[in-house]
């Protein structure tokens, strides 16, 4: 016998619409038998993966410092998988986001004491995002090259080119040999939400508004449309004049460009320089807050905070618990996973078949199909 998935004619707009919930109560039960398993209480493991981080406004505060880059980055991939441009390479974007943008006070330090310092830093950050997303797309574009294993490895000569910069040129010499950049003046500072309150910063707002204005972009526009088109028949696209590769750089210099913005947002915000390591891996987190909401933008928010709270949880879970921080990513993992499996049973049917019926092999086209294909 073996597993045959059949696509089904119609898919439960209910069971879609439920998709996520049952995604995250399946993750809940399986990461309870994952504590049972570890010789913890299940109870006092998610109470304190799920519950404590959301006990107190400054922890609230350090949820939105953790939710912004991950909102931020899924919502810019969101265009991606919504074309059908496979961009796995946001960890790279953010990375090099950030080192552009930290160009400007670590090469220009007397720059830093000017008012317009963030501004440029900001706008430096995004067009370094955007630049680095280029060269997957011009590979994709021009030579038609896989998109998922070129973004793929840019991400490790992003994390090689930091770790190089700030151990070598951009190294603090007033850091006792630390490798990190020069610490940031206040103008070149993200300022603080409510500073009396906690260390939420503006990026927390870049998100929310960037999840506002691609929504309406997606939904509202002629560009969104095409975007929509493309990602599900690139053949019907171009019958109806749509140029794929302008689809392909414009969704990923946009996701290069969010990926960037929250690069630079992070290192001028939460950390305030730049350091060997500066993120917890944020670009592949926010493939699974992309697919967790649904890769719909307004829906991208709310995944950024449930995905926000499995990192500030296993923070909690591993000093009131004692569980490994391996346990964050196990957590994430499963979450991800069960999003695939219940989208997965949304779309298909699962059917045994005897293992010595044959496959049927695909018919040949006729002549003139092939010909108006190649065509």
């Amino acid at each position: 016998m073996r597993l045959e998935l059949i696509k089904r004619p119609q898919q439960s707009k209910l069971f879609s619409a439920l998709s996520p919930f049952i995604a995250f109560v399946m993750t809940v039960i399986a990461g309870a038998i994952l504590f049972a398993l570890l010789g913890k209480n299940p109870g006092d493991a998610l109470y304190a993966y799920f519950v404590s981080p959301l006990t107190d406004l400054w922890s609230l505060h350090e949820l939105a410092i953790k939710a912004a880059p991950l909102i931020l980055i899924a919502v810019g991939l969101s265009v991606c998988y919504l074309s059908n441009n496979w961009n796995i390479g946001a960890e790279g974007q953010f990375v090099m986001g950030a080192v552009a943008g930290a160009m400007l006070p670590i090469i220009f330090p007397g720059l830093q004491q000017s008012p317009f310092a963030l501004p440029i830093m900001l706008v430096m950050g995004v067009l370094g995002g955007a630049a680095y997303a280029a060269i997957p797309a011009f590979l994709k574009a021009r030579f038609n090259t896989n998109e998922i294993l070129t973004s793929l490895m840019l991400v490790y000569v992003a994390q090689l080119f930091l770790d190089w910069l700030v151990r070598g040129p951009w190294r603090d010499p007033a850091a006792m040999n630390f490798p990190q950049a020069p610490r940031f003046t206040d103008y070149a500072i993200l300022p603080e939400l409510l500073p009396s309150s906690g260390r939420a910063n503006l990026g927390i707002l870049f998100a929310v508004i960037a999840a506002v204005l691609v929504w309406v972009m997606i939904n509202h526009t002629r560009k969104g449309f095409e975007i929509r088109v493309i990602g599900m028949s690139p053949r019907a696209g171009r019958f109806a004049g749509f140029s794929t590769t302008r689809i392909i750089f414009f969704s990923f210099l946009l996701s290069g460009a969010l990926a960037g913005l929250a690069g630079i947002s992070e290192v001028s915000g939460a950390i305030g320089r730049l350091q060997p390591s500066i993120s917890p891996g944020y670009g592949f987190a926010a493939i699974i807050v992309a697919f967790l909401g649904r890769l719909n933008p307004l829906g991208i928010v709310a995944a950024g905070l449930v995905l926000a709270l499995t990192y500030l949880g296993g923070e909690v879970a591993q000093i009131e618990v004692g569980v490994s921080d391996k346990v964050v990513r196990a957590f994430q993992g499963l979450l991800l996973f069960f999003v695939l499996a219940c989208d997965t049973l949304i779309h298909y049917r699962i059917r045994l078949a005897p293992s010595d019926v044959p496959v049927p092999a695909a018919i040949p086209a006729p002549a003139a199909e092939v010909k108006e294909a190649n065509a």
